[in-house]
């Protein structure tokens, strides 16, 4: 995926998705106030597909159920659930799992690419040290 060291390419599309993640839960936390289901459903398919992209899995399949619950559905979308408090509830208690998830995920990334950049910089100093 990427061609340099820096990992320049794989490091915009990820800290991309974290500022998408960030806005959608807000958006999600002013779907729960206002009690819009159907936005719900489609922040937590918006949010599904890019978290699937990057393939982490857990926070994919926490949005999936945020998505099932917005559409009137259990969390496998297996059977109807009409009681729309119970799906809100349920896109609270989800949604709150969903944050945690991505709050782990979110530093184990910025990790990754601050000991990939201790690495390179390591790796420069070496070669100027031995250029002198």
């Amino acid at each position: 995926m990427d061609d340099d060291e820096e990992r320049e390419f794989s490091r915009s599309i990820v800290y991309g998705f974290f500022e998408q993640a960030v806005a959608t839960f807000k958006k999600m936390d002013d779907g729960l106030t206002s009690r819009d289901l159907t936005q719900l459903s489609s922040l937590g398919h918006f949010l599904k597909g890019s978290s699937a992209t990057l393939g982490l899995t857990k926070v994919k399949d926490s949005c999936e159920r945020i998505q099932h619950y917005g559409a009137k559905s259990d969390d496998t979308k297996t059977k109807d659930e009409p009681d729309d408090d119970a799906r809100l509830r349920s896109i609270k208690e989800t949604l709150a799992q969903v944050q945690e998830e991505y709050s782990e995920v979110e530093n184990v990334l910025k990790k990754f690419y601050e000991a990939n950049d201790k690495a390179i910089a390591a790796a420069k100093a070496a070669t100027i040290a031995a250029t002198e």
